[in-house]
């Protein structure tokens, strides 16, 4: 049950390294937009995906400690091209809330998630997603009104 265990726990780590560079994204994104643009942004897009990073980091913890694994380890920023421009920044950040929810959906359909019998780390795992279900969307929105 070790092996499907740490599985699990790699599957989330990898999840959680694409929110942070998602966050990290926006970070540089933040850096380029006027002010009202920049606060925008962040209640839009930033908060959900800061919201569904720690999330993501409390279950990995969580389940970690309980299983006696260690929990994975922060991943680097990437790295800061201001030429791209805020759009391919916030663009950035969207696809890699996208690759999350896709590790995320990975470890829902996994026959070990059920076999572990980790409750907290499902209802951790659906809350994660449940904070990224309005990033794409949002984003969208954002992008379209963005320099108006």
């Amino acid at each position: 049950m070790g092996v499907e265990r740490q599985e699990l726990l790699d599957g989330l780590g990898d999840a959680i390294a694409e929110l942070e560079y998602a966050t990290a994204s926006l970070g540089e994104a933040y850096e380029q937009l006027d002010t009202v643009s920049a606060d925008r942004m962040e209640e839009q897009l930033f908060r959900p995906l800061q919201l569904a990073s720690g999330r993501a980091k409390r279950t990995a913890a969580g389940f970690a400690e309980r299983s006696g694994l260690l929990a994975p380890s922060p991943a680097a920023d990437p790295p800061s091209h201001p030429s791209v421009g805020a759009r391919a920044f916030i663009d950035a950040a969207v696809e890699a809330a996208g690759r999350a929810d896709l590790a995320l959906i990975e470890l829902q359909d996994s026959p070990w998630l059920v076999e572990v019998g980790d409750t907290e780390l499902r209802a951790g795992v659906a809350d994660v997603r449940l904070h990224l279900s309005g990033v794409a969307g949002a984003a969208r929105e954002f992008a379209r009104v963005l320099g108006r």
